[in-house]
């Protein structure tokens, strides 16, 4: 029987744990104005629509996580990246809600964004 390949479910204490023992490339999926508010430290943004016009450097990626704003997006996210032939696809389930109520650190881009206009 000839398995697909597919991307796993990963919640947001399993994230947590993987950051802290091997190298992850985290992708925000969602708008430019949400990752405004807050984003995870480390993710880098790619908006859900440009993916497929910029997945191809993720597929050099050892563990590839991707997340949004309660998981719906990045599970679309995480399965196109697999059919592109990412390795190691991992979708965060709950997204940014979940991570937040498990009380773990964003960033927040507003501050960054006022620094940089000011500096």
């Amino acid at each position: 029987m000839l398995m697909m390949n597919t991307f796993h479910e990963i919640n947001a204490q399993e994230l947590f744990e993987l950051l802290s023992k091997q190298p992850v490339l985290l992708v925000d999926v969602r708008n430019q104005d949400e990752v405004m508010r807050g984003k995870i430290p480390s993710a880098i943004h790619i908006p859900l629509a440009m993916l497929p016009v910029e997945y191809e450097p993720l597929k050099k990626v050892e563990n590839l996580v991707f997340y949004c704003h309660s998981g719906i997006r990045s599970a679309h996210a995480a399965a196109f990246a697999v059919s592109k032939g990412c390795h190691n696809v991992f979708n965060l389930v709950g997204g940014v809600l979940a991570w937040e109520k498990a009380k773990f650190e964003f960033e927040t881009q507003e501050d960054k964004v006022t620094q940089n206009a000011f500096s």
